[in-house]
């Protein structure tokens, strides 16, 4: 889905809050009630979206809430680290 509004406010806030913004990158996963947001970032710019005890995540993740329940969806968002191998890691949060 291209156009799809929530996968575009993730995309903006996200290269809003790092160094790199060519590096960003949106997925998205359509599950039977509930679609992943799967947001993907230069490995420098990791600490930028989770933020000081993921407070920065926190507030993406409520956006997202926010957002999607007035769309009446249900979305999650989960950020991804890449690893070696291309490998990926999920910071979950609180």
């Amino acid at each position: 889905m291209a156009d799809d509004p929530i996968r575009e406010l993730i995309t903006m806030i996200a290269k809003a809050l790092v160094d790199k913004p060519d590096e960003v990158e949106v997925g998205e996963v359509e599950g039977e009630q509930t679609t992943v947001i799967e947001l993907r970032v230069a490995k420098e710019d990791l600490g930028k979206v989770i933020g000081k005890q993921g407070r920065t995540a926190r507030a993406l993740r409520t956006i997202l809430s926010a957002a999607s329940t007035k769309l009446r969806r249900r979305s999650v968002l989960e950020i991804l680290e890449w690893l070696w191998r291309g490998c990926l890691r999920l910071y979950k949060g609180w």
